[in-house]
């Protein structure tokens, strides 16, 4: 990588994960000032020449959501009118994502809004991690890659089994719902033999941020389950679910997501499951920057800062990344392996 001629710029909602990224590409942060007049209007302005170049900009657009993206925007049409040759939006956690249909009469369709704002701003690619709906892809017309956080979150199910000596036959996964299967198997298919089966959380939603549990598919009695969402909002729907588990004779039970949002009052919710001993331990990615306020006891963050520069260097070597995941994964096969054979001693 000719480091001198790739620019990449991190933008307000999340500083740590861009620097992280930097520092696994050796590539020095390149900077822009974002300022605001007194009434809220925002100007983004880059502090480097970005004439000619392929620049990445990092931004999630979490709360507050529509300013992060307003960021965002201003951004895009300001490295367009400075000449920029490609602009990749880097965007780990996707805002407006969940509306992605009219689930009811005269509602919006945001997710093909925010995509069209994008491309006319004058993005040339965007890249997204672990969208709600793999669908709004659609949304775009112009290149656009969603890159699954599955191995990462296999990976971490297979320290914690290892770590805690569990027995195989007594770890599952389990989706929180019907649409999380794909998720899932994704997961699932990184773990390998070292869980056993798959369980559904079936629920209906009345309105938004609500869920109600009606049944379990599987069985997960005195089992150890893994649940695996996109996200973590209010944490009222997947702490319902963790209940039903537990009343159903769950063991031990682990929140995997995504993108830990953690809005309202979740970060007392999630302190009270664990506290409860309903929840083990709750594992997101670093796609939102959680602030310390949002955090509490139990609360395990991962990075997603290998996959994104792996990404970047791929992109920009115009390589595929498909051998990237056949070694990550010949790596966890490698390491269930081993412990399935020292289990089984």
């Amino acid at each position: 990588m000719n480091k001198d001629s790739i620019k990449i710029f991190g933008l307000s909602s999340n500083k740590p994960l861009t620097k992280k990224v930097c520092d696994l590409l050796e590539v020095t942060e390149s900077q822009a000032k974002t300022s605001k007049f007194k009434d809220g209007e925002m100007i983004v302005q880059s502090l480097d020449s970005v004439r000619g170049q392929e620049i990445y900009i990092i931004q999630s657009t979490n709360q507050p959501v529509s300013d992060n993206l307003m960021e965002l925007l201003i951004a895009i049409d300001a490295f367009k009118r400075a000449s920029a040759q490609k602009i990749n939006v880097v965007i780990p956690y996707f805002g407006y994502a969940r509306q992605d249909r009219k689930a009811k009469g005269r509602q919006p369709i945001t997710a093909r809004l925010v995509a069209n704002l994008i491309e006319t701003a004058g993005a040339n690619r965007v890249i997204t991690v672990d969208l709600h709906s793999a669908q709004t892809m659609g949304f775009f017309n112009i290149p656009t890659d969603n890159f699954s956080t599955a191995q990462t979150m296999a990976s971490e199910i297979i320290d914690t089994i290892i770590k805690n000596k569990l027995d195989p036959e007594n770890c599952i996964l389990v989706s929180p719902d019907h649409g999380g299967l794909t998720r899932v198997h994704g997961v699932a298919s990184y773990t390998g033999q070292i869980t056993t089966g798959i369980a559904v959380i079936a629920k209906r939603r009345p309105e938004p941020n609500k869920a109600e549990v009606e049944f379990i598919l599987g069985d997960i009695q005195n089992k150890t389950c893994f649940v695996i969402d996109d996200m973590i909002d209010t944490g009222g729907t997947i702490i319902n679910g963790a209940r039903a588990l537990k009343e159903a004779g769950a063991e031990d039970i682990y929140l995997f997501a995504c993108h830990g949002l953690f809005n309202g009052d979740a970060t007392s919710k999630m302190q009270d499951a664990i506290n409860e001993g309903i929840v083990k331990e709750v594992i997101v990615t670093d796609t939102i920057d959680i602030p310390e306020e949002r955090k509490f006891e139990g609360l395990k963050i991962v990075t997603v800062s290998n996959l994104l520069s792996n990404m970047i260097l791929s992109s920009y070597e115009k390589s595929s990344l498909t051998n990237v995941y056949h070694d990550f994964k010949d790596s966890l096969t490698k390491t269930v392996e081993e412990y399935l054979k020292e289990f089984k001693k």
